[in-house]
C-alpha cells in the first residue's frame, strides 16, 4: 500500500472520519445521489464534450461520483447513442469515454439549461439536513476556552462575560463604539473559538437548476480534505463535499442587497449563491455598519425573517422560490450609535449590543509593550510617557487600541529611513503622530474640509 493511501485510510478510520461518513455517506447508486439520471447525464456529457476525451478515473474526479453511479450514467448514454468509446494506442489500455454527434447536440442543449460544469451538485433537501447536523450553535463556547483564546489579546474581563455567552446564544450580535477600538479584529478572531470542522458542498442543486456554493476565498478546506477522494471503493464520505473550517464571511461598506441574493451570470448561465449561504455553519461579519451602498434599514429588514425562522427564502430564475437554512453567529459592527441605526423593534430582536469603548493607560502600555516585542524594539518607558501625556494628553485624543501599533510602525518607518540612528526617539513619535493624524491648522486651509476615518489630532 503506497503512503497516500495509507495516509487515506488513517484519516478516514478516525473518529473525526467517521462523522463525515455518518452526516454525508458516499452515494453508490444514482438512486442515493438524490438526483436523477438524465440529470447526471447532461452534466457529464458537458464535462465530456469540456474536455473532448475522458477515462472512466477523470469522470469521477470531475464529478466528485463513485464507480459504480459512474458506470450506471456511462451505461445510460450509451444506450442512448451520446458517447462512444475510443482507445489511444496499443500500450494504452485505458479506455477513453467521447461523445457522438447526437452527443454533441445533447451537450449543446445542455448548455442552453445550466452552464455550471463542476462536481455533481448536492439536492437543497440534503444540504438542509447537513447544516441542521453540524450547526454552529451546537457548538458551545465556556469560559475557560475563551479565555485561553484571548489571553494576549487586552481585551476588558467585562466584554468577554459578554461576548461568550452572546456566541452561544443563537442570536444576532450588535458590536459598537468608536472606531479603532477593536471590534474588527476581535469579531474576526471569535471563529477560532469553533476549533471543529463542517462539510460543505461545491454546489447544491433545486430540481434542475445548479448554484455554486464552495468559494475558495472563504472555505478553507482543512489538509486531508486537500488529499484527491477514493471514489473507487466504499470507504470515505460522499465527495460532492470538501470538509473546511468553519466559514467566516466579513463585508463592509461594498455591501449591497444584490449581494444578499442569488447572482445569475447569463454568459456562463450560472448561479452563484448569496454571502449568507456561503456563511451557513460560521459567522457573518457585517463591518463598518451604515456605511454600505444599501441603507442600514434595507439590510435589517432582509435579516429580519431569517433572525425569527432560522430560515431564508431565496429565488432563481423564473421566479422559483426555494428555502435554505439559516445557520450562523451573525455579527454587526459599527462606530454609529445603534439608535442611529434601527429602531427599538428592530434591535430587540438582535438581543446582544456589546460596547467598546477606549482604553485606560494601563491596558494602553500592555499594548505597546506587545507591539514593542513583534517589532523587535526595546520598551522604553520614557517614550511611552512621552506618547500617553505628551500626545494624547496635549492633544485629548482618547486611547485607542490601534494606536500604538500604527504610531510605533510609522516611527519605526521613520527610523529605518534615517539610517544614522538605531534607537527610536520622541522626535520619531512627534512626526508619527502628526503623519498619523490630520491636522486642524491644514483642514482651515483647505476650500472643501477633508474628513478622515483616522480622525483629528485634536478632536
Amino acid at each position: 500500500m503506497n503512503s497516500h493511501a495509507l495516509k487515506s485510510d488513517l484519516v478516514q478510520s478516525s473518529p473525526e472520519g467517521d462523522r463525515r461518513r455518518q452526516l454525508a455517506p458516499k452515494p453508490m447508486t444514482v438512486e442515493d445521489t438524490g438526483l436523477t439520471l438524465h440529470f447526471l447525464g447532461e452534466l457529464f456529457v458537458k464535462h465530456i464534450n469540456d474536455a473532448g476525451l475522458l477515462t472512466l478515473k477523470q469522470l469521477m474526479q470531475r464529478v466528485a461520483l463513485s464507480g459504480p453511479v459512474i458506470e450506471s450514467v456511462l451505461n445510460f448514454l450509451r444506450q442512448e447513442v451520446l458517447i462512444e468509446v475510443h482507445s489511444r494506442g496499443f500500450e494504452q489500455r485505458e479506455l477513453f469515454y467521447g461523445l457522438t454527434q447526437r452527443g454533441r447536440d445533447y451537450a449543446f442543449d445542455a448548455y442552453a439549461k445550466s452552464g455550471y460544469v463542476g462536481p455533481a451538485p448536492v439536492p437543497i433537501e440534503r444540504y438542509r439536513e447537513l447544516v441542521r447536523e453540524q450547526s454552529v450553535h451546537e457548538t458551545k463556547v465556556n469560559r475557560e476556552q475563551f479565555y485561553k483564546e484571548f489571553s494576549k489579546v487586552i481585551l476588558k474581563d467585562e466584554l468577554k462575560e459578554q461576548l461568550g455567552p452572546a456566541l452561544n446564544s443563537g442570536r444576532a450580535i450588535f458590536i459598537y463604539g468608536p472606531a479603532g477600538t477593536g471590534k474588527t479584529y476581535i469579531t474576526q478572531r471569535m471563529v477560532k473559538l469553533f476549533d471543529d470542522t463542517c462539510l460543505v458542498p461545491y454546489a447544491i442543486a433545486v430540481e434542475d437548476y445548479v448554484v455554486s456554493l464552495f468559494d475558495p476565498l472563504i472555505h478553507r478546506p482543512v489538509e486531508e480534505a486537500k488529499e484527491a477522494p477514493n471514489l473507487i471503493h466504499e470507504e470515505g464520505y460522499d465527495a460532492r463535499f470538501i470538509c473546511c473550517e468553519r466559514p467566516v464571511v466579513l463585508t463592509g461598506g461594498e455591501l449591497g442587497m444584490d449581494m444578499l441574493e442569488v447572482s445569475y451570470n447569463p454568459v456562463l448561465k450560472e448561479y452563484q449563491a448569496p454571502l449568507q449561504l456561503k456563511a451557513n455553519n460560521g459567522i457573518f461579519i457585517i463591518d463598518d455598519m451604515g456605511r454600505q451602498r444599501a441603507t442600514p434599514m434595507e439590510i435589517f429588514n432582509r435579516w429580519i425573517v431569517p433572525l425569527e425562522e432560522h430560515k431564508d427564502y431565496l429565488t432563481l430564475g423564473a421566479g422559483k422560490h426555494f428555502q435554505t437554512p439559516f445557520d450562523q453567529v451573525l455579527v454587526f459592527s459599527s462606530n454609529i450609535n445603534p439608535l442611529d441605526l434601527a429602531d427599538e423593534a428592530f434591535l430587540r430582536r438582535i438581543g446582544y449590543k456589546i460596547y467598546f469603548g477606549y482604553l485606560d493607560p494601563n491596558q494602553y502600555e500592555q499594548i505597546w509593550r506587545q507591539v514593542c516585542h513583534e517589532k523587535n524594539v526595546p520598551f522604553d518607558a520614557e517614550l511611552l510617557h512621552y506618547v500617553l501625556y505628551q500626545l494624547h494628553g496635549k492633544h485629548q485624543v482618547a486611547l485607542r487600541p490601534c494606536h500604538p501599533r500604527d504610531l510605533l510602525g510609522m516611527a519605526v518607518d521613520r527610523l529605518q529611513y534615517q539610517s544614522d540612528q538605531d534607537a527610536l526617539t520622541t522626535e520619531h513619535l512627534e512626526w508619527a503622530w502628526n503623519s498619523y493624524f490630520v491636522s486642524l491648522g491644514a483642514q482651515e486651509e483647505m476650500s472643501e474640509p477633508q474628513h478622515h476615518k483616522g480622525g483629528t489630532s485634536h478632536d
